[in-house]
């Protein structure tokens, strides 16, 4: 329960600084995206003029700070993430005459995440339960007319579950493809 409510709250504060969000002409307002390498479905949708909600359900390979050595073996779970994502140099890539399609540029983002890895036995005891994690990435995306995409972002973040709650890094691979969209930006 600590974590979905933690988690809830999260989501609460990044959707109340958006209330009376216009939305501007750098972002779009909505596609969705198939991601191939973490099979799974992700939908951004713009929240203001650089700022869009990004969130992705599928399965994902992630640390398990339940293992011994978490950084020497990874787990692949079922998993809800989300992004607030706030674009900083959109203006900057329209100047260069580089394409802003598909929210191509660069953005930092509070990230949240919730790994439901079901029943699993590590050091001979039997583990159950959800964990995830809170924290801050910095990020690109870039986005092609044929709809190819890809995003990668790094961070670090608190992860918490069954287990004494830690900081761990955080790095989200997203390559796919663009499958549906309602546009708005200009740099296409």
């Amino acid at each position: 329960m600590k974590i979905k409510q933690f988690l809830i709250l999260i989501l609460l504060i990044f959707f109340a600084g958006n209330v009376h969000a216009q939305f501007g002409k750098n972002c779009e307002l909505r596609q969705v995206k198939i991601n191939l390498i973490n099979p799974g479905i992700e939908y951004e949708m713009a929240l203001g003029t650089n700022t869009t909600l990004d969130i992705k359900a599928g399965i994902q390979v992630a640390l398990d700070p339940l293992l011994p050595d978490v950084y020497r073996e990874f787990g692949v779970f079922p998993a809800i993430a989300g992004q607030y994502r706030y674009y900083y140099n959109f203006e900057k890539r329209q100047r260069k005459r580089k394409q802003i399609y598909g929210n191509s540029a660069n953005y930092v983002a509070p990230a949240v995440a919730v790994f439901f890895p079901g029943s699993r036995t590590i050091a001979n005891e039997n583990v159950a339960g959800a964990f995830g994690y809170a924290g801050l990435v910095t990020g690109i995306q870039r986005s092609y007319d044929s709809g190819f995409n890809f995003s990668v972002d790094a961070g670090a973040a608190y992860y918490d579950g069954q287990f004494d709650g830690t900081i761990y890094p955080v790095v989200n691979l997203s390559i796919g493809f663009i499958i549906s969209e309602k546009r708005w930006c200009v740099g296409r």
